[in-house]
């Protein structure tokens, strides 16, 4: 990694952080990923070799600790108090690039995959009903992708086969869409009714589906920058 050479906050703070992919690991150590192919799936793009050498880095510089696995197979990584204190770094650069970079989202930056994976990686748990429950996803587009969020008791799942158990709610819509509805831009409601979100199922969970995620961390900041400047 880079050393500036320079006894500078800026710089000592750069040394860390600076790297490409390295903010991205933060968010996602800080969205609670703690394993290394759940890192990697938050990730498209960063090849494992890379992803490696920068959690090395993380851990020399005393940001992240590598444990032996709750599972007893392989490590877990997970922020020390020095990386939760970046947090608050994390946030804040995610919020300066809502106020001065935020744009539309495009087709080729929204991949269904990734954002199934972000939306289930922010389930508000207490929020869930007592039994199990599958919603499958049908994103339209070129190619069309079809994936399943199963929320149990446990932990809550991305599968990309059928998991074989009955389906309680169907979400059709496109992978921009559902960001513009993740991402705080559109309310979910406002999306249903324009028809650019469709969901059916029981009606209590069509009901009750918009209250089980905590959507992006960022929802308030995109909802504010919306609210103040109602064009964008």
């Amino acid at each position: 990694m880079h050393e500036y050479g320079q006894y500078c906050p800026i710089a000592l703070g750069s040394e860390v952080l600076a790297d490409r992919w390295t903010p991205l690991i933060l968010r996602e150590l800080v969205l609670g990923n703690t394993r290394f192919n759940d890192i990697e799936r938050g990730l498209p793009g960063i090849s494992r070799t890379l992803l490696s050498a920068r959690l090395r880095h993380l851990e020399s510089v005393g940001v992240l600790d590598r444990l032996p696995s709750r599972t007893g197979r392989g490590s877990e990584y997970f922020l020390t108090p020095s990386g939760r204190d970046l947090e608050s770094v994390i946030q804040s650069l995610g919020e300066w690039a809502v106020r001065w970079r935020f744009v539309e989202p495009e087709p080729k930056l929204v991949d269904p995959i990734t954002l199934t994976w972000w939306m289930h990686r922010r389930i508000d748990r207490e929020r869930l009903p007592d039994k199990r429950v599958v919603v499958e996803f049908n994103y339209h587009g070129t190619p069309s992708t079809v994936l399943w969020l199963v929320l149990d008791n446990g932990e809550p799942s991305v599968c990309m086969k059928y998991p074989g158990f009955d389906v309680d709610l169907i979400v059709r819509t496109d992978a921009v869409s559902m960001m513009r509805v993740f991402s705080g831009q559109k309310p979910l409601t406002a999306a249903r009714e324009d028809g650019s979100v469709l969901i059916t199922g029981q009606p209590a969970l069509e009901r009750a589906f918009g209250t089980w995620f905590l959507w992006s961390p960022f929802a308030p900041a995109v909802r504010k920058r919306t609210a103040d400047s109602p064009g964008v």
